[in-house]
């Protein structure tokens, strides 16, 4: 079963946040410094406008939905069934996702939806992977925890927004991914998540592999949006990332 700590509860855990900042030391930084590569490419313009054109099309934005359900029901089962610890320790009530995308299936292909979809090959191969480490090497999920939630938290709120006034979406449904009504201030918790994520007990050789991964699941995103409209559709993905590093003060 999924923790549960909001922003409040996991500040009240320790006298106060790590002196040294946690994204500048430990499996933070490494994971932070190990990925730029990866979506470096977000700060293109080619991307941003990318994004605007990703949004402008329900149909994409609807199947992106549809992909993602898929990976994050393998994800979830995975975090909720694991025996290890260290994933257990990271793992969030208020993180947890599946539940915001059935509203958003539900909206977008109504009852029934279930029997309505399909995974596409780039989801299939997303959520392949994760049931693939959650049963070799389970330690791995850390890395899809960091690289899928972390981006959602910072590129859902501006994706939300994005979303509702350029596909003029009724009442603000077909948006639940994004919305994390939880957490009251998006950039405490996760300088808090980094923190705890600093006091995990792991070996070099095991950090080097949980960066190797989140590097590998940038990989696999990217996979599922280029089969909505090419590259332009990354730019939600990486631009959502983007605007996490930049919130965070990790901009190069």
């Amino acid at each position: 079963m999924a923790s549960s700590f909001s922003t409040s509860s996991l500040l009240s855990t320790s006298t106060s946040v790590e002196k040294e900042n946690p994204r500048k030391v430990g499996l933070a930084f490494q994971l932070d410094n190990g990925t730029r590569k990866s979506h470096s490419f977000a700060e293109n313009t080619a991307f941003v406008t990318g994004f605007f054109k990703g949004l402008s099309n329900r149909d994409s934005y609807g199947k992106l939905q549809t992909s993602l359900y898929f990976v994050y029901e393998a994800m979830e089962d995975a975090f909720q069934t694991t025996n290890e610890a260290m994933v257990k320790e990271m793992d969030s009530t208020e993180l947890r996702r599946l539940n915001s995308l059935r509203e958003d299936m539900e909206y977008f292909y109504g009852q029934g939806w279930e029997s309505k979809i399909k995974p596409t090959k780039a989801a299939k191969k997303y959520a392949n992977r994760v049931v693939e480490i959650a049963r070799d090497k389970p330690r791995l999920l850390l890395a899809h925890q960091y690289t899928r939630y972390l981006g959602d938290l910072f590129g859902g709120q501006m994706m939300s927004s994005m979303a509702r006034k350029s596909l003029s979406l009724s009442d603000g449904k077909g948006t639940s991914f994004y919305e994390f009504d939880e957490i009251e201030s998006v950039t405490d918790f996760i300088t808090t998540w980094y923190s705890k994520l600093n006091k995990l007990k792991l070996s070099e050789k095991e950090r080097e592999e949980i960066v190797d991964e989140a590097n590998y699941v940038f990989e696999l995103n990217i996979g599922i949006l280029e089969e909505l409209d090419g590259k332009a559709a990354s730019a939600i993905w990486t631009l959502a990332w983007a605007t996490f590093k930049e919130k965070l003060g990790l901009a190069s």
